[in-house]
């Protein structure tokens, strides 16, 4: 069963192992896959200066193995919108607040999007935002998340205009945060209960590496 893992500065150190192999798989799906060439590292991780005591990451571990993952952010803060693609905002401020974060770095592996990853990566997303107060979380992504979105029951508010970004359209956009849309992508998910976990420190074993927490 899929369970999404809550890391956050506060259990970071119980996670190290984890998060090694979740920087390495963004490498390996942006870079590699995707070809976002100015990713590209040589020790074959994927960190950028928004990889912080502030950011929280939702990782998707399936027996221990890392399959899927995504980033939020303070919007308070310098985040990737206001910093990168603020031209994407049309006739408006970048939005940001308290209960407004940023999501990036999206991913789940190749072989398991076909299946109900997605969806529970998605509802987790939904829950962690309510249970912490956030009301919006905000994204810069390629046009064809707009109907993926919507079939997993997401209220999206595009924030401009699609603009080209690496060669693809892309758009800011808000997302809602509700029970409603919950609600939706848990049925979706096939979920009865939750599948988040928050946890002082990792499963024992990840990718097939004893862990021990630091």
């Amino acid at each position: 069963m899929t369970s999404i893992h809550v890391i956050t500065d506060e259990n970071r150190a119980g996670y190290q192992t984890v998060l090694d192999a979740y920087f390495r798989l963004r490498h390996e799906i942006f870079v590699g896959e995707r070809g976002w060439r100015a990713l590209e590292r040589p020790d074959g991780r994927d960190v950028d200066a928004y990889d912080n005591d502030q950011a929280t990451y939702l990782v998707a571990l399936d027996n221990g193995r890392v399959i899927g993952g995504l980033r939020l952010y303070p919007t308070l803060l310098p985040h990737m919108i206001s910093e990168s693609f603020a031209h994407l905002v049309k006739g408006r401020d970048v939005l940001s607040g308290s209960t407004i974060l940023e999501c990036t770095r999206y991913f789940i592996v190749r072989e398991r999007r076909m299946g109900r990853t997605d969806c529970r990566l998605l509802a987790a997303f939904q829950q962690f935002c309510l249970e912490e107060g956030v009301t919006e979380v905000t994204a810069v992504v390629e046009m064809w998340w707009l109907p993926r979105w919507q079939q997993a029951g997401f209220k999206v508010r595009p924030l401009g205009l699609p603009t080209l970004v690496e060669g693809q359209p892309c758009i800011a956009a808000a997302i809602q945060i509700s029970e409603d849309s919950l609600r939706h992508v848990s049925r979706l998910a096939g979920l009865r209960g939750s599948c988040l976990v928050r946890a002082a420190e990792a499963p024992t074993v990840v990718n097939g590496v004893p862990h021990v927490a630091a």
